[in-house]
């Protein structure tokens, strides 16, 4: 038996298929892997993100050692609620997690990854040697994902005047407390939508009042071709202490600027771009019949191989799509194994679908 989130129950009532996903017994559908899908690109649905790890950072050195531990500049945000996207990297440029930072009142937020939650937080404390900073692991919080075009108004429906207004005003990438929640306005799906961290106990009513009000949950299946249609990466398979932002389409991540901040993994990624960068994460898109799937190979004619990370059915686009690990000078065309047979794919920007349009 796994870890279970607050909402564990309700999912059980709900018919859900639960599997273990990094230690955690989380519902992968509700019925329809497929309709599920549809129903955030077209409407909403929720997701209980209850397993990611939360965790506060305060102290009078926080900016300080956030600028040290992480490839982007926490300096970048300038006024509370705002959020940057970073990687956090080991002496080798190697992703150990990537994460989203919020600047609060008191300090700043953290969201990582649930399978990675031990492993960040020891990674944390290994460096806070010299820091005047505290690490609060917010383990009491759940939290709730309402992602697709309508969340937002449908949630203002739900919730009280203040937090309504609170989310009418929010912009992308930002996040405000509103009593003992947390509101954000960012995903992992392409659409529009909120992240909303509450106290645990409050969770299975509020969760209760979205499904009562038409609000579809959705599982762990549809979250994945969201965010594989999205071109976002998922750690495990597309990124790791393996791979380098560098080669994750997370070059933009990286704050090379002012050149005196000296990061976790800077040295690292000087020396990997001096040298040349050897390999890009590039979207791939299967015109024929079959399924991308990870770890299959890819060929590129006269250059060399690489391999797909993640791959997957499209429902939006009723095609297979992929990422790829490839080699730099890769073009528009390559060649997947799939059961034996080589099969010709089209090579294009690492993201297929945003705000439910093709983008390929």
């Amino acid at each position: 038996m796994g870890q279970r989130t607050p909402l564990f129950d309700l999912h059980l009532a709900l018919g859900a298929k639960m599997v273990d996903f990094g230690g955690w017994d989380m519902p992968l559908h509700y019925g329809s892997q497929v309709e599920e899908h549809h129903q955030v690109r077209r409407d909403c649905g929720v997701f209980d993100v209850s397993h990611m790890n939360v965790i506060d950072v305060a102290g009078s050195q926080a900016k300080a050692w956030l600028r040290y531990l992480l490839a982007n500049d926490v300096d970048r945000l300038k006024t509370p609620g705002r959020a940057l996207y970073s990687a956090m990297l080991d002496s080798h440029g190697g992703i150990i997690d990537d994460m989203i930072v919020y600047l609060t009142t008191t300090g700043y937020r953290l969201v990582v990854n649930a399978a990675t939650g031990a492993k960040d937080l020891a990674w944390m404390q290994s460096r806070l040697e010299g820091f005047d900073v505290q690490l609060i692991e917010r383990s009491e919080m759940a939290m709730l994902a309402i992602q697709g075009p309508q969340a937002r108004n449908r949630v203002c429906e739900l919730v009280s005047s203040a937090r309504a207004d609170l989310i009418r005003q929010l912009k992308p990438f930002e996040g405000q407390d509103n009593a003992d929640w947390f509101i954000a306005r960012t995903g992992y799906t392409g659409e529009d939508g909120l992240e909303i961290m509450l106290p645990a106990e409050q969770a299975p009513g509020f969760f209760n009042d979205l499904v009562g009000a038409g609000i579809s949950p959705i599982g762990l299946g549809a979250r994945d071709t969201l965010r594989l249609e999205a071109g976002m990466n998922l750690y495990g398979q597309d990124i790791d202490e393996n791979a380098s932002p560098l080669v994750s389409n997370m070059a933009w991540s990286i704050a090379w600027e002012p050149a005196e901040r000296d990061f976790v993994g800077r040295q690292a990624l000087e020396t990997e771009r001096a040298e040349g960068i050897a390999y890009k994460l590039v979207g791939l898109v299967l015109e024929e019949r079959g399924v991308l799937r990870a770890r299959q190979v890819v060929r590129v004619a006269e250059i060399g191989e690489g391999e797909i990370t993640s791959g997957s059915f499209s429902p939006t686009l009723s095609k297979s799509i992929a990422l790829a690990r490839v080699p730099m000078v890769t073009a528009d065309r390559a060649e997947v194994e799939i059961r034996g047979k080589w099969y010709p794919v089209r090579v294009v920007q690492p993201a297929f679908v945003r705000h439910g349009k093709a983008l390929i």
